[in-house]
Order: structure tokens, then sequence, then C-alpha cells
């Protein structure tokens, strides 16, 4: 191969929930730009292997397709792969995605001006995928001959999926997670997002959706002077304290985010996706938020207790951060980049049909925005051009999973495209809830739709087999 892997391996560790999940880390070099024949530059690419299940005579190879954060928190939080591993005598791979976690192609710059930000793009990043597994069917006495089941949650199964329909040669089937590919302009109404993070509290108490409706009308009386300010970084023990109304926006979209990822990680069980939290979180949250028609101070000190059930879970916080990203684990620079790019996802609140300040989409002000922020405009419909949006009838060997509680099911593909390009839908789900390890406490939709999910693995690998004469 013209790209040659670093060898630069490290025995590794992975705790999760009393699971020891052992691997071993790699770096491969990757051209920067995969479709030009004469720029030069190269980075290193992290990638995670663990071997302890394979069976190394034409075994599978399951497939992890990196997102918006450091790959080994995605290797934690997908145990689904870890538990089959041994039943399909698999070699487990997570490749990190270009920009995120160490794999910044331009290192401390990489996010400093467009001509270094510029390759972050899903369309580069799959060409990663690609060369990294075509090089390591060589690398690796046995792989020659393995099939490759992709996996991926949130923006990694919108990349499995793309994977497989992109480079079907390379990846034999897709497991899409929560794979909202249809959350893009003219597809998705920008409204149904807030409606299903509304649907979710209102399941344990109108009284907890009203406290959170009223909670917008209540910051703004409180903080209207600066006496009003001061009080509510008192209150709500602020890191930083409120001194403009531009603060008092930044609190406003910390408690957007909160409430939003609430929704997405729902789970039946303690878990610490995006944050420590109980099991069943929002039902806990509730709890708190009981009383929508006290007045504003009364109400605030009410939303602060169900808040702190997200940032404050464990007691160690010693206060709220509201300049920090909700999902700290995720990287905001490359994400918001993206998203100011070819994933422009509309999202807009009516404050009526659902729980949030209303807030009409407005392109144009999302486009001034990232030229402020990045000196560049968003391409909105790039990424359902490139990849074809609902049109993908072409497509095969693909598993749509979407669970009813997660917000992003509304972009993600609820209906069987063919025979080949499924969806199963589990009504008790979070946020790819379904990628998890098992648990005593899953509901039995999503132990079906794993059992459902094992069963098209079979099928592919056994076809691929079949056509390869293996």
């Amino acid at each position: 191969m013209k790209w040659l892997v670093l060898q630069v391996i490290l025995a590794s560790l992975l705790l999760h929930f009393g699971y020891a999940y052992k691997y071993e880390t790699y770096f491969y070099k990757q051209k920067v730009d995969h479709f030009s024949f004469v720029d030069p530059d190269s980075y290193s690419q992290r990638y995670l292997i663990n071997d302890e299940s394979w069976d190394s005579d034409g075994g599978p190879i399951f497939f992890y397709a990196g997102n918006e954060g450091d790959i080994t928190w995605f290797a934690e939080n997908t145990g689904f792969m870890w538990d089959i591993a041994p039943e399909f005598n698999a070699l487990i791979i997570f490749a990190e995605h270009r920009y995120y976690g160490v794999s910044l192609p331009y290192g401390n710059k990489s996010f400093t001006e467009p001509k270094y930000s510029g390759y972050l793009t899903s369309e580069q990043a799959l060409a990663d995928f690609a060369e990294l597994i075509s090089y390591l069917r060589i690398a690796l006495p046995g792989a020659k001959n393995s099939a490759v089941i992709a996996f991926g949650g949130s923006y990694g199964g919108m990349l499995a999926a793309w994977f497989r329909m992109k480079y079907p040669h390379v990846v034999q089937g897709s497991i899409a997670a929560s794979a909202p590919i249809l959350q893009f302009i003219d597809i998705t109404p920008c409204e149904k997002f807030g409606q299903v993070v509304t649907a979710d509290f209102a399941r344990e108490s109108s009284q907890c959706v009203e406290v959170i409706r009223n909670s917008w009308a209540a910051i703004d009386a409180v903080t209207a002077d600066e006496v009003g300010m001061n009080w509510l970084t008192g209150a709500w023990k602020l890191c930083q304290p409120l001194k403009t109304q531009k603060d008092v926006q930044k609190v406003k979209e910390y408690l957007t985010d909160v409430w939003t990822n609430l929704a997405m990680v729902d789970y039946p069980y303690p878990a610490e996706f995006l944050a420590p939290l109980p099991a069943n979180p929002i039902k806990v949250v509730c709890t708190h938020l009981t009383e929508p028609t006290l007045e504003p101070k009364a109400l605030l000190e009410e939303l602060f207790a169900g808040v702190s059930v997200y940032f404050n879970f464990t007691g160690k916080a010693k206060c709220l951060n509201a300049d920090e990203a909700a999902d700290s684990n995720l990287s905001t620079s490359g994400w918001d980049f993206q998203a100011c790019t070819e994933m422009v996802m509309p999202m807009c609140y009516d404050g009526v049909k659902d729980f949030f300040e209303p807030s009409p989409w407005d392109f144009k002000a999302y486009a001034t925005k990232c030229y402020e922020s990045w000196n560049i405009y968003p391409r909105p419909l790039m990424a359902p051009m490139i990849y074809g949006g609902k049109d993908i009838s072409a497509a095969s060997n693909i598993v749509f999973s979407n669970g009813l509680l997660d917000p992003w099911s509304t972009g993600g593909v609820m209906w069987n495209v063919s025979d080949s390009v499924v969806s199963i839908i589990i009504p008790e789900g979070a946020h790819h809830l379904d990628l998890r390890s098992s648990n005593p406490d899953d509901p039995q939709s999503v132990i079906d739709a794993r059992i459902l999910e094992k069963k098209y693995i079979s099928t592919w690998i056994e076809s691929y087999k079949s056509e390869n004469e293996i």
C-alpha cells in the first residue's frame, strides 16, 4: 500500500459497567484529500482493534464508522458489537473520524481557517474508512476474504448507511442506528424534532412540560435587570456571572440542549453517554418540575432542581457551566463546522406544540452566523444531493433502526425501502439504544431489534461467503 500504517500500538482497556473492553490502538497514514493527485498532505488516523473473538480464517470484520468525537468514547458506548463478536467470530474495529479525537490533519491549526478545516467532510471521512479497510484486508493475515459489516449510531449511523451506498464493494452490510439521513431542508419539517422531545416529557406529566414551557418567560422576567441577573447567577450556581443579555441567551441555549439530550438518552438504566445520569432520567427530572404556576423566581428554583439531575447527578459539579456544551463528550468545533457546511439540519420551535422558546428557522441568519464563525457559507442541499435523500431505492443491505423516544427518529428512515433496506422501530428506545450493551432492564422491543439485526448480519455474511466461494 502507498500509505503505510504507523506502528504505534498501545494496550488499552475500556471499563464499561462491569465489562472490560480490550483493544489495541493503531494509527494509519491517510491522505488529507483523497480526491486529488497533487495534494501531498497526510495525517495519522487512529483506529482501535480487538481480535479476541476473531476467526482469522475468513471471520467477519465489524467496523464502527466513527462520528463526532473521541473514538474511545464510542467504543465504550457501543456494546452490541462487543456482545455479538464471539457469536460471529468477528474482528472489531473502531475507526476515528478525521478532525475528531486525536485524528487532526493539521494539528492545532485544523480549525483555524478554511484551507485547513475544509477537508472535514463526510465524503473524505468515508474515503478514509474505505482506504483503511482496504489496507487491513491486505495487512491482516486472514482478512482478505472477510465480510465487512459497518455499524454506526447517530451521525455515525448516517455514515454507516452512506458507506454501504457509496462503497458496496468494501462493506457488505450496515447497521445504521438512529441515523437521521432525512433531517434536511425540504425533507423533514423543522418543527418535528422539538415535538418529540416535548412528547417524551409529557409521558411523565403535563405539569413537567408546563414548567419548562413557562420557564423562558420566567428567565426573561427575572433577568430584565442587573439585580435579577445577580440573583439567577447565585440561585443557579452559575460558573460565570450573568452580565449581559447575551449571557442570558447562552443559558437558554444550554437549557435547550439539556432538554434535548435528556430525550436522546432516556435509557431504562443508569448510563454516562452524554452525562452521568440515572435510569429513566426524564422521570427523575420531572419529579422536580411539578408547579407550573409558581411566580418566576420560585419557578426557576424548581427548574434548577430538575436541571441539576443532568449536570450534577453525581454531586461532583461545583457550579453550572452554561458556556460548556451540554454534551461535552462530543467535539463542538468539528460538528459546528460540519453543521455550517453540509450537515445543515433545520430545527424550529413554536412554544405551543412544543415546550421550547419560540424560534423560527431562519436560514439567512444561520448562514450569516456560519460565515462569522468559520468564514464559510452552508451548502444545505449538498448531503441529500450526494447521498440521495429519500431516494435510496438502489441501496441494499442496510438496517435502519429508530427508537420512538429519540427525537432524531423524525429524520430517520421509518419504512422498509426494499427487502434488503429495512426499518426496525423500537417503541421504548431512546438514541441508538440497540447499539448499547444488553442490560437486564432493556425493553423487549430492543431485545427483539437486536435479534433481527443479528439475523440480517448473518444473512449478509453468508451471502458474501457464497458469492466469493469462501
